[in-house]
């Protein structure tokens, strides 16, 4: 990418980074926490309340897309990556603490799917390594939010006509 406008792609996803897909931010000023015992010091720094939810995660999903001629990771954050999963990143965490292989599920899901997309420029002042996803689209009109069909698929899985019994 040569201009500092926003690239649009059409591309396919060919899979999602599910070892960590989200960060700890402040929720009230979305400052980034290392971990979600502490408060945050650009808040309040001598606030602490263990019982208050003084923290909520946000995105930030490594994706390798196939556009054109060429492969390439980019990094979705909050807003664009809501579009794939269709929920806040708090739900999915939850989701998935409940059900271990559906980050897994969710990249297979997504896996193929194409999209357009729009992408920016690395900041060469910044530690980005990889483009931005700032805008996603999906090209299927009948595109369905990787959560939706995760919610189906693990209610059928944990229901009793599709456990199995021994005898």
């Amino acid at each position: 990418m040569q201009s500092d406008q926003p690239l649009s792609v059409f591309c396919t996803v060919m899979a999602m980074n599910t070892t960590d897909f989200c960060y700890l931010v402040c929720s009230q000023c979305e400052k980034t926490l290392p971990n979600e015992f502490i408060s945050c010091k650009y808040c309040d720094p001598k606030f602490f309340n263990p019982g208050s939810s003084n923290s909520k995660r946000l995105y930030r999903i490594l994706v390798p897309i196939a556009a054109s001629e060429e492969v390439f990771v980019v990094v979705m954050f909050d807003r664009v990556a809501r579009v794939l999963i269709g929920c806040s990143a708090d739900e999915f965490f939850n989701f998935t603490t409940v059900n271990p292989s559906a980050a897994v599920t969710a990249s297979k899901l997504l896996e193929g799917k194409m999209f357009q997309m729009k992408l920016s420029k690395r900041k060469m002042n910044g530690n980005a390594q990889h483009l931005r996803a700032i805008s996603v689209t999906p090209l299927c009109s009948d595109f369905t939010p990787a959560i939706k069909t995760l919610k189906e698929l693990y209610k059928d899985a944990a229901s009793p006509s599709h456990q199995s019994s021994c005898s």
